[in-house]
């Protein structure tokens, strides 16, 4: 009698705990779809920025822009949808008016110029940002500058995700299981909450969790009323390029999902108990066995991570201790996974000559984020000249590998100029080795005024040399570049007392080649290279190709 209260006792106290453990699985549900959505809305400002860019080094768009063709234009960019996962597009001419938007084909014409990521590509930056509308409401915008072979602003490309329809809610719902919202303003948009089978669009945010989350910018989390039923909540706001909190993302799972999971729980503690009562040696024996067997197993796992193996499944589902030791378990063995994941995907993306893809160290924290800004600093100082701060040989060699095979693919064109500084040895030994550093340093800045922004590659080659790379760039373009440069070294006036305005100059080879099968990258940098050595004999501060 003695062993059966006591295995009842314990069953009921199992109960009990269960059903604490109910109310934690849906708080750790909703905390795992907040950080799902800040992942979303970060994937989200990647795949429009990589659109922009990517559609805006495009030679058939600026092409089409020039020519200010809008059928041409959407028959060019609206394949991008899939390819960058982004929802629209618009491209405008260099004043921002539209050429052509793919989620209005049929409208052109207007200005879009007072938008932020427009106005900065106007200027020449490229920025992304969540902004509003008149027709796409709530969306995450990046405005990318257009340029011609000649390095001249032409046009805008401007990408973006929309957040405010019906099918994104339903597709985040989709992947949280849990309620979806987007608000902007204060008036619901797009929603998954429907009441007698009629959509709740149109109806307002709470004023008190208005004043939170759209007065004070703020984020909130609780438990919150929805036309009359109960929710555990998150509230983010989006903030435009102005700061100000124009929309907000709602999470919520019903306390009625709370409830089912509840009384689930008790009805299976029950069963449970009666189940002791009848068989209670039995019970004890399975109790004895349900916690020592996970122990063993999370410790064979934990050996398995300690060798190594992070790509593991702690497959312990309880909700007691033991379970939720798994768990934390399984989430440092993901975090150390991911951030090697990551590091790995960094290396592939730089061998690739993909140089702008960095570690993204805010998904990090602690410890974690302190590694991977060593890693990265280390990833930036591999690849970058630390007397000039441009890209190194290294850097160069991959982003050459990459423009190749583009080139190749596209058959399109690509150049290279070899540069070097004449006599920087006798300068060096006539004034020394740091007012030597300094022209360096000059002459870099110089050259990379030079040149096309966003588009052309530079990067120091040698002591006394630099390298660079034109991508869809013919002859005339690179001999015209490579003049411009000379010229522009030629007027440089290094800032020294002792000087008294004596010039520095270079010598440039070009070389330029529209690559086919059989072409080797060696041969197109021994073509520069020759011309570079013809230069020099020919009396240096000479351009030959």
């Amino acid at each position: 009698m003695v062993l059966i209260a006591l295995v009842t006792a314990l069953i009921v106290f199992l109960s009990i705990r269960f059903l604490a453990l109910s109310e934690d699985l849906v708080n750790e549900k909703l905390t795992a779809n907040i950080n799902s959505l800040k992942l979303y809305l970060d994937n989200g400002e990647a795949a429009s920025r990589a659109a922009a860019v990517s559609m805006a080094q495009n030679v058939d768009v600026i092409k089409a822009i020039k020519e200010r063709n809008t059928d041409e234009l959407l028959r060019i960019v609206t394949p991008s949808h899939d390819l960058y996962h982004i929802n629209y597009c618009t491209i405008c001419d260099d004043e921002g008016s539209v050429l052509a938007r793919t989620h209005e084909p049929e409208n052109f014409g207007d200005s879009v110029a007072n938008q932020q990521n427009i106005k900065d590509a106007l200027g020449g930056k490229v920025s992304t940002y969540f902004e509003e509308g008149t027709v796409v409401r709530v969306s995450v915008r990046t405005g990318s500058p257009v340029y011609d072979a000649d390095g001249a602003l032409i046009g805008i490309i401007s990408a973006g995700v929309r957040f405010d329809t019906i099918d994104a809610v339903k597709e985040l719902q989709a992947l949280f299981k849990s309620e979806v919202t987007v608000f902007f303003g204060d008036t619901r948009i797009a929603t998954t909450i429907t009441r007698g089978g009629q959509s709740i669009v149109g109806t307002k945010l709470d004023p008190r969790i208005a004043e939170i989350v759209i007065k004070n910018k703020q984020e909130y989390s609780g438990d919150a009323e929805i036309l009359g039923e109960n929710y555990k909540t998150f509230y983010m706001p989006l903030l435009n390029a102005r700061n100000e909190a124009f929309a907000t993302f709602f999470l919520g799972i019903s306390e009625a999902d709370v409830v089912t999971v509840s009384s689930k729980t008790i009805r299976d503690g029950i069963i449970l108990a009666l189940c002791g009562l009848a068989v209670s040696i039995v019970l004890l024996f399975f109790i004895i066995s349900s916690i020592s067997e996970p122990i063993a197993k999370l410790s064979g796992d934990m050996d398995l991570i300690a060798n190594g193996n992070l790509k593991i499944d702690i497959n312990i589902k309880s909700n007691d201790e033991v379970g939720l030791l798994a768990r934390s378990f399984q989430k440092v063995a993901d975090t150390i996974y991911k951030l090697l994941a990551d590091i790995n995907v960094m290396i592939g993306e730089h061998e690739k000559g993909n140089t702008d893809y960095f570690l993204n160290i805010d998904e990090f924290h602690g410890d974690y984020k302190t590694l991977a800004q060593s890693v990265l600093r280390f990833a930036t100082f591999s690849m970058t000249d630390h007397l000039t701060g441009m890209p190194n040989r290294r850097n160069f060699d991959n982003r050459l590998n990459w423009e190749w095979k583009r080139a190749m693919k596209e058959t399109s064109p690509i150049s290279v100029l070899i540069i070097d500084i004449d006599k920087l040895k006798n300068y060096n030994d006539s004034f020394g080795r740091q007012q030597g550093d300094l022209a360096v340093q000059t002459v870099a800045m110089t050259i990379k005024q030079s040149v096309r922004p966003s588009i052309d590659f530079v990067a120091r080659w040698g002591d006394d040399e630099f390298a660079v790379l034109l991508p869809a760039a013919d002859l005339d373009s690179a001999v015209s570049a490579a003049e411009k440069i000379r010229v522009e070294v030629e007027k440089m006036l290094i800032p020294c007392a002792e000087l008294k305005g004596l010039n520095i100059t270079v010598s440039v080879g070009v070389g330029t080649q529209k690559p086919a099968p059989g072409d080797t990258i060696d041969n197109f940098i021994a073509m520069a290279d020759s011309a570079l050595r013809k230069a020099k004999e020919a009396g240096r501060n000479k351009v030959i190709l």
